[in-house]
C-alpha cells in the first residue's frame, strides 16, 4: 500500500504541476528524491548518554536507525576532538520520506507553539527546502515524561526542481504551510 501524500503526488500534484509549468516530459515533473534529518548533540562532549537518547528520540520520530556523525576536526573552545561523536542524521526516500512529510505536516507543524507557518525563504537555488524544529517533541511519536533534554533538529527537504519557484508550487501542493 502506498503513503497517502505519495498517491495525492501521483495523482493530482503531477497534474496541478504539468498545467502550471507546461512541461512536456512526464521525467520534468519536479519530484521529491530525499528528506535528510540533521540533530546536533552539543552535550554528548560531556555524556554519551546524551548521543544515545537523541539517536533513539530520532528513530522513533523517522522509523529509521540514525548515523551518528563525528567532529571532522578538533575545537578547544567547544571541547570537541576529532572523531567525538556529536550528531545524528537519518536520510528518508521512498515511502519512508512520503510517511514522515505527511505526518509533518498534519501533526508536528501544528503542535508547533506559535506557529505562524513557515518561512518561504529557505530555498538555497536548486529547489532544496530547509526547516529547523526547536523541539523534537512537536512529534507524537516521543513521550514528553521520558526526554532528558530538548533538542531542535533540521528538516531538508531535496526536490527534483531546477529553481527555487518550482519547488516552492511542489511544496505549497504537499500542504507545507508557508507564511503569507
Amino acid at each position: 500500500m502506498k503513503p497517502r501524500y505519495q498517491e495525492i503526488y501521483e495523482g493530482e500534484i503531477i497534474k496541478a504541476m504539468q498545467e502550471k509549468f507546461g512541461y512536456k516530459n512526464s521525467h520534468e515533473i519536479p519530484r521529491l528524491t530525499k528528506i535528510v534529518i540533521n540533530m546536533g548533540v552539543g552535550e554528548a562532549t560531556q555524556d554519551r548518554k546524551h548521543m544515545e537518547n537523541a539517536a533513539n528520540d530520532m528513530a522513533l520520530i523517522t522509523g529509521q536507525k540514525p548515523v551518528v556523525t563525528k567532529a571532522r576536526k578538533s575545537n578547544a573552545s567547544f571541547k570537541i576532538r576529532e572523531g567525538q561523536a556529536i550528531g545524528c542524521k537519518v536520510t528518508l526516500r521512498r515511502q519512508r520520506m512520503y510517511e514522515f512529510l505527511d505526518r509533518l505536516v498534519t501533526i508536528a507543524l501544528p503542535r508547533v507553539r506559535d506557529f505562524r507557518g513557515i518561512s518561504d525563504k529557505s530555498f538555497d537555488g536548486r529547489g532544496n527546502y530547509a526547516v529547523g524544529l526547536k523541539e523534537h517533541i512537536v512529534f507524537p511519536e516521543i513521550n514528553y515524561d521520558k526526554v532528558d533534554t530538548i533538542r531542535g533538529m533540521d528538516i531538508v527537504i531535496c526536490t527534483s526542481a531546477k529553481n527555487d519557484d518550482e519547488a516552492r508550487e511542489l511544496l505549497r501542493c504537499f500542504n507545507l504551510p508557508f507564511k503569507q
